[in-house]
This record gives structure tokens, C-alpha cells and sequence, in this order.
């Protein structure tokens, strides 16, 4: 019989403290593990075409100027003790009625609109932590925890909005202290929920891409979630670093390590926290100079010591921006008729690593294959690369040549044709070089930070991915800013303190259609119990971005994760054309599309209301920099009353 780890008793005592109804969608990816399923019936294969709007809620932040960043409401909600509690792209946090979604209180934690934010202005989502031993009306005896933009870790009284006044400083933890230099107001910042192990907060944090190889530290920490104080750090250097002044934080923490930007997960009952890890700074060219041991990794933490257990690397040497970006999901598998405890890592490969949780042994075989050479002078690759043997890639992983270059006009494949042509292409993993190299899959995934969605009972994975070519240029140091001053519309990053710089293109047709044939986003699932493919459809039409509102079912690029149901069905926004969909978990047909105000690139959560009645809620704000419709809306479908 296994025995509970403290953190585990601990967990169960919060639980038994909370009032009754305090069940729901109680963590951002609906459990603390990231399965994004619902054990909810209502709505049903047979009457989710009957959905229809139920309430919207509207931020209020298009009003006034755009900040200078940008925004991308990617936010999920969290249904805690008969309140949701969301945030928004400007980090504000709102208490909402489940019911009605009239607002309660609203708390805005004014952070800077025109600072240069890395990663645009976003907030993912929330936490919410009980103390056990508050009394049941105690002001923050229920707190909700929320991470900044502008690098705060603030705790808030769940019943009121008010910060908790013992926790940091007036509510707050000053996240940049101990991380190095920053730069600029956004070089660091936070975009995703901290999460919560026994008492302990544990945060990480985004660490702006491509700009100098001394980048402040990506190091995790835990928090005491009473008194908000440092109880540990992880810093992700590497065994045998050499810390000098020049590669060290103030704070002892090593400079420009792997961050952790996307969602994380935890298993109370073990006492671990699931890292998924970016790549070190910068992203395209490092000579064998980076500190990558945990860099592209999924690496699982002790909870309550921030001790390394295991980890587990998807990328060597990751040279393409394939960090691990999905939240690891936890969830079972039967292999030789035993079950088994694991944890499942979506990758921006298109690959899915199926992990034991407590060992990072892979439980689906995993082989090294051999991958393209001959990076730019200077560069140490990775002869070979990590493939598991199921389940199969969701997308291509073949080099793409003028032959297969794709348009809606002859004008268009012929200049497709001709861009493809003056690059390298030979398959996944070609490395970045100064002819130009086509990345296909491109950094944004395959999958992203949206993640998977798993149903437990059928052993049914959900992902929903893109297939989207890009291109990388690498640019000599004496180049580059002529180079730059002569297309500032195109992404370019200065990779300061290596000898080349980046360009990186999206590989559209001059129309703006991708190059590669489509579908260029699809719906997939994969059962858990073999690892094959059950069903593969594409996710999207071209309606919101064709040159021509044309609904041509072709998958388009999307954002966001998926939600699955117990009564069969998935729901998923992200695609780029303002719709939530439903669809059949057995078959994959579509049954459902209902109309967006906005770009509905986040994941959808479920809960059932006070009344009884299933509620699906999408953030519907748009994604600025993928180019989606902006609005302000949260938004609640049922069926009719």
C-alpha cells in the first residue's frame, strides 16, 4: 500500500476543509494534472447542436489605446467554492457568478501597458490555494494566486479581490529579484498560472527569445503560499557549471538557463511538479556554449524541496524553438495488464512521449534516429534525435521541395515554388543555416501551450496541432543590422554574444497563404491503449483568413487546447476563425460550430452551474500577433432553458 507523502495529506485536508460545493474546474488545465476532461453528461453527442449562448462577459480592455505589446486573451477560467475567477490579457483578475456571469469584483494589478512585453500581454490563467488551518470565513483563507506580466506573484482574497496583506509585500513577491539583468520592462515576465503543491506556490517565468546569450535566469522557485517566502529554487544549470560573475545572477542562479514559461503540473499524492522547459538563450546558434542539460525536457521536481527526481529530454541541443511549450498531462495507461502512472508530453514536433511519472522511463519505446548535419560554422549538433515509436507523428516530418509548394493562384505556388527552391529542406531537425532553412513543423508547433485533452475512462488522447512551415536565416554579426534596417516588418533577433544573428519568416505566398499544402491545423485522436491514430480531421476553415470570406474547410493554424467530456464529446476553439466547435470523441465528426465575437484562441472549460445546467466557456479575445479578431469577451454556451 502506498503511503501518502506529506504534501499528499495536505492536499486531502484542504480538500476536506473547502465548504460543500466547491467542486468544479478547480485548476487551469480542470484538474491539477492537466487531463482537461469533465465527468459531465448534459450535453451530449445527440443535443450539442441545440447549444446556444447562455452569458458574456466583457473585460473592458479594448477600450482606450492598444497597449504597445499587444494582447491575446488565451485565458481559462477556474470554477472554485460557486465562483469563476479568470484573468485577462492586462493581468486584471475577475470573480464572476457561474450562473449569470455578472461580475463580483475585479481586482486590476496595473501593470505597465506600454512596456515591450516578450511574449505580448497575456495571462493563461489562475490558482486558487485553501489554507487548512484558516478558519472557514477567514479573509484569504481562500486565496487566488496570479503571476504578471511585470514579474509579480500576487495572492488575493477570493471572497473580496483585496491582496492578502501577509503575503510578500502587500500582497506580492517581486519575481525579478535574483534573475540578473533585465534589459527591458517584459525581458522577463510571467504568462501562465503558478501552480500548488501542499503549501508551496511554484512559479516559473518567460525569458524574452533570441536576444543575448547572458539572458536572466529561467530559475523555478516555490513560495511559502502563507508568508509568500522563498522556501526553494531550481535554477536549471547544468552538472559541473562553472559559475563566474559573467554567467551568474546576484542571486547565485545560472544566466540565460532553459525557462519555464508554459503550464505546469502536479501530482500531490507523489509530491512532484512536472516542468516542461524551454531551450536555453538564444534559440538558433550556440556552439556547444549553452547550458541545455534541461533544456526542451520535461522535468519532474519534488514538490516541497524543489529536488530533481527525473528528466526527460524531447530535443538535444534544441537549435529550432521546439521548447516544451504544452503543460504535461497526467493521466494512466494499461500495458501488460497493469496500470501505469504517466505522463504524457505534447511536443512542437507533432511527437508525444509517453513518460512513467515516477521514473521518466519511457513507457511507449523511444529510439534515437540519426537527423540532418552541417549546421553553420561553429555549431555542435546532435547526431541523432529522440523519435518515440508511438504514437506516430501528427505532422509531416518530410523535406519539403519546390514541387510540393501549394496556392490558391498560379502566381501564388509559382512564387511558393521559387522561395522553397533558394532554402535547405531535408526534413525535420535541418539545421537553421545562412542559406536559409525551412522548419517544418516551425516553432509554433505542432502542438503548443494549449496542450492535450485526455479522457481517463476510454484512455482517449485529444490534440489539436498545426502543420506550418517557417523559414530561419542565420545572418553573420557584421551583417546583420544593415540587413535588419532593410526589412523591419520581419522578426529578427540579435542573438548577441554568438557570431550569427536570426531572421525567421513565416513561409507564406505573397497573398499570405502558407506554402505548404494543407491542412495547415488538424483535430487528432490517439488511443491511449496502442498509440495509434483513431481519427484525423482538419480543425478550421479559411473564413477569417482568406483574402475572400470563403469557408473553405482546408485546417488552419490554430492556438489553444481542446476539452474533452464524458459524454463523448470535444470542444475546441483555437483555430483561427472566430468559432467553438464540438466534435464526436469516437468518430471526429463536427457537430457543433458556434460563432465567436472574437478570435477564440484559448481552451475551453466546463462546469456544471448552481442550477444544474453544463456550461462550456471560451475566452474570445483574439490573438494579436497570429492575427485573429481582437475583442474582450468571455463567453458561456448551454442548452436552451
Amino acid at each position: 500500500m502506498r503511503t501518502l507523502h506529506p504534501a499528499a495529506v495536505f492536499t486531502l485536508l484542504t480538500a476536506l476543509a473547502a465548504p460543500a460545493g466547491a467542486e468544479g474546474w478547480g485548476h487551469y488545465g480542470g484538474d491539477a494534472g492537466g487531463q482537461r476532461y469533465v465527468a459531465l453528461d448534459e450535453i451530449t453527442p445527440a443535443n450539442v447542436d441545440q447549444l446556444e449562448v447562455a452569458w458574456v462577459w466583457h473585460s473592458g480592455e479594448l477600450e482606450g489605446p492598444q497597449p504597445r505589446a499587444g494582447m491575446a486573451f488565451e485565458a481559462t477560467p477556474i470554477l472554485v467554492d460557486g465562483s469563476l475567477y479568470v484573468c485577462t490579457p492586462q493581468n486584471r483578475v475577475a470573480s464572476l457568478d457561474p450562473e449569470t456571469g455578472a461580475e463580483r469584483w475585479v481586482f486590476d494589478p496595473k501593470v505597465d501597458l506600454t512596456a515591450r512585453y516578450a511574449n505580448q500581454l497575456t495571462c493563461r490563467g489562475v490558482e486558487a490555494w485553501r489554507d487548512p488551518a484558516a478558519e472557514p470565513d477567514a479573509a484569504c483563507g481562500l486565496r487566488v494566486l496570479t503571476a504578471t506580466v511585470d514579474m509579480r506573484l500576487i495572492a488575493l482574497d477570493a471572497a473580496s479581490g483585496r491582496p492578502c496583506a501577509g503575503f510578500g509585500e502587500g500582497g506580492a513577491v517581486d519575481l525579478s529579484k535574483g534573475v540578473g539583468r533585465i534589459e527591458w520592462p517584459g525581458e522577463y515576465s510571467h504568462t501562465s498560472p503558478p501552480v500548488t503543491v501542499g503549501d508551496v506556490i511554484v512559479v516559473g517565468g518567460a525569458v524574452g527569445d533570441n536576444v543575448r546569450t547572458d539572458a536572466p535566469s529561467g530559475v523555478v522557485r516555490g513560495y511559502d503560499a502563507r508568508s509568500g517566502a522563498l522556501r526553494w529554487a531550481f535554477d536549471l544549470a547544468p552538472p559541473g557549471f562553472v559559475r563566474t560573475p559573467e554567467n551568474t545572477s546576484d542571486a547565485g542562479w545560472a544566466l540565460a538557463t532553459p525557462n519555464v514559461w508554459a503550464p505546469m503540473s502536479v501530482d500531490a499524492e507523489r509530491d512532484l511538479v512536472f516542468l516542461p522547459t524551454g531551450n536555453p538563450a538564444p534559440d538558433y546558434f550556440h556552439g556547444g556554449k549553452r547550458p541545455d542539460h534541461y533544456g526542451s525536457s520535461v522535468v519532474a521536481l519534488r514538490g516541497s524541496t524543489g529536488e530533481v527526481v527525473w528528466h526527460f529530454q524531447t530535443v538535444h541541443h534544441d537549435l529550432w524553438d521546439f521548447d516544451v511549450s504544452a503543460q504535461p498531462t497526467l493521466t494512466t495507461v494499461v500495458r501488460g495488464g497493469k496500470t501505469i502512472p504517466v505522463v504524457v508530453q505534447a511536443t512542437k514536433m507533432g511527437l508525444f512521449f509517453v513518460l512513467h511519472r515516477e521514473t521518466g522511463e519511457p513507457v511507449f519505446p523511444v529510439e534515437e534516429r540519426p537527423v540532418p548535419q552541417g549546421g553553420a560554422l561553429g555549431e555542435v549538433l546532435s547526431p541523432t534525435q529522440p523519435f518515440p515509436l508511438m504514437p506516430p507523428p501528427l505532422v509531416r516530418h518530410t523535406a519539403i521541395g519546390p514541387e510540393d509548394a501549394w496556392g490558391i493562384t498560379p502566381l501564388d505556388r509559382w512564387a511558393c515554388k521559387n522561395t522553397i527552391a533558394g532554402l535547405r529542406s531535408e526534413g525535420i531537425y535541418t539545421p537553421p543555416s545562412e542559406q536559409g532553412s525551412i522548419m517544418l513543423p516551425g516553432n509554433a508547433g505542432g502542438s503548443n501551450w494549449g496542450g492535450v485533452a485526455v479522457d481517463p475512462s476510454r484512455r482517449i488522447l485529444v490534440a489539436n496541432t498545426m502543420d506550418l512551415a517557417w523559414t530561419i536565416h542565420l545572418v553573420p554579426r557584421d551583417e546583420f543590422e544593415t540587413l535588419r534596417a532593410a526589412e523591419p516588418d520581419v522578426e529578427w533577433g540579435r542573438q548577441r554574444g554568438m557570431p550569427f544573428g536570426m531572421r525567421r519568416t513565416s513561409l507564406l505566398s505573397p497573398i499570405g497563404i502558407p506554402c505548404n499544402p494543407p491542412p495547415w491545423g488538424t483535430l487528432a485522436a490517439i488511443d491511449l491503449a496502442d498509440g495509434s491514430i483513431s481519427w484525423q480531421v482538419p480543425l478550421g476553415t479559411t473564413r477569417d483568413i482568406s483574402p475572400v470570406p470563403v469557408a473553405w474547410k482546408l485546417g488552419v493554424p490554430n492556438l489553444g487546447g481542446p476539452l474533452v467530456t464524458r459524454s463523448g464529446l470535444v470542444f475546441v476553439g483555437a483555430a483561427l476563425d472566430d468559432y467553438l466547435r464540438a466534435f464526436d470523441l469516437a468518430t471526429g465528426e463536427e457537430l457543433f460550430a458556434g460563432r465567436l465575437p472574437a478570435g477564440g484562441q484559448a481552451t475551453p472549460m466546463s462546469y456544471r452551474s448552481p442550477s444544474g445546467r453544463q456550461l462550456v466557456v471560451i475566452a474570445a479575445g483574439g490573438h494579436s500577433r497570429a492575427g485573429s479578431r481582437q475583442g474582450d469577451s468571455l463567453v458561456a454556451f448551454g442548452l436552451p432553458r
